[in-house]
């Protein structure tokens, strides 16, 4: 085998406030450790697409005493997070040089992945006939997010209304399409018109709205469009807009939340100054609402379901999926940061495979 070289994103420092491109650096290419690949229970992979997710933030602030489901990046270290990779080689049972395989990965060219991580490697089978990419969004931890929130957590029946944040990012977007087939009423909010349409046109919304043109008047936005309250409510984004959902949850209502991208940026001094409280909590006891946060790792096990359910929709046109893609691993940290500012449309994935 020919000796192997690989470029890495690293972040250089621990952020507070808004991330920038210049938090993070493309290191030139050194040689890959292929030794450490021949350790046994490791694999050493090329990686093809890297996915950009919000659940990244929280990752780049220096860490604190509160307990996270994940742990914090490591400075002068590889950046991580999910990706579809095909496998150099392995000292893996059940893995071969060739498989496509989809996991947590590192954000270079090459990565070797070891224990524990391997155990969350499965393989790709590539005749499934849909896009590679798609195994970072649709067919990965954004699709099995979206499908455990609305399905297993709030227990949709048909003829319910159902309200989604964000909705055209990456979970939101299925969220609303999965509700469309369940016989739901579909709302959605997104920060551009260009969005707004997109979720009607594209994925079958009943209805969609610019929460930036509202100005203050979130609570009055979505009674407009809930007259008679909201049954579900699938939660992106935290703040005013969840004080707005409350007002307006029907009694027995249910409240996934998945992310709270609106608090992700906060300084320290911007929560200890109450930026991050939650008026109109009353609502949860005299609407008898449950609200309920959850992660997509507790339930792995669902996937196969998922897999076998959605599959069959995206290949019959039921369910479509729109990305948004990066070309090049130097483009990666400007992807990154794009998510915080509502930069991307759909999906945001890196595409590492047209590379040399």
């Amino acid at each position: 085998m020919a000796e192997l070289k690989s470029r890495r994103v690293v972040l250089k420092e621990y952020v507070e406030g808004y991330p920038t491109e210049e938090h993070m650096e493309l290191l030139p290419a050194a040689d890959v450790d292929e030794a450490a690949a021949a350790a046994e229970g490791s694999v050493l992979v090329k990686n093809l697409y890297l996915s950009c997710d919000p659940y990244m933030r929280p990752k780049m602030s220096r860490p604190v005493g509160q307990s996270s489901y994940t742990s914090a990046f490591v400075p002068g270290a590889a950046i991580t997070g999910y990706g579809v990779s095909q496998v150099v080689r392995s000292s893996l049972p059940g893995f071969a040089p060739g498989d496509l395989v989809r996991g947590i990965t590192g954000w270079e060219d090459y990565s070797v992945i070891k224990p524990p991580f391997t155990g969350l490697l499965a393989k790709i089978q590539p005749d499934a006939g849909v896009p590679l990419s798609y195994y970072t969004g649709i067919l990965g931890m954004p699709g099995l997010t979206a499908y455990v929130g609305f399905h297993h957590i709030c227990s949709p029946k048909a003829g319910e209304t159902v309200f989604v944040s964000a909705a055209s990012g990456a979970v939101g977007q299925l969220v609303g399409q999965f509700a469309r087939l369940a016989g739901c009423r579909v709302v959605g909010s997104a920060g551009s018109d260009k969005k707004v349409e997109l979720l009607k046109k594209k994925f079958g919304f009943h209805d969609a709205f610019n929460y930036k043109s509202e100005g203050d008047d979130l609570a009055g936005a979505l009674k407009r469009r809930f007259p008679e309250g909201i049954d579900v409510y699938f939660e992106n984004v935290g703040g005013k807009m969840l004080e707005a959902a409350l007002l307006n949850m029907r009694t027995h209502g249910r409240i996934a939340v998945c992310g709270l991208i609106s608090q992700y940026n906060l300084t320290a001094g911007e929560k200890e100054g109450g930026a991050t409280g939650v008026r109109n909590l009353e609502c949860l006891v005299t609407k008898r609402v449950r609200m309920q946060g959850f992660i997509e790792p507790d339930h792995k096990h669902v996937y196969p379901e998922y897999e076998a359910w959605v599959v069959p929709h995206i290949r019959e046109g039921r369910v479509v999926y729109v990305e948004d893609v990066a070309e090049g691993l130097d483009a990666a940290p400007r992807a990154l940061i794009g998510l915080f500012h509502g930069r991307n449309v759909g999906k945001q994935v890196v595409s590492l495979a047209t590379q040399a």
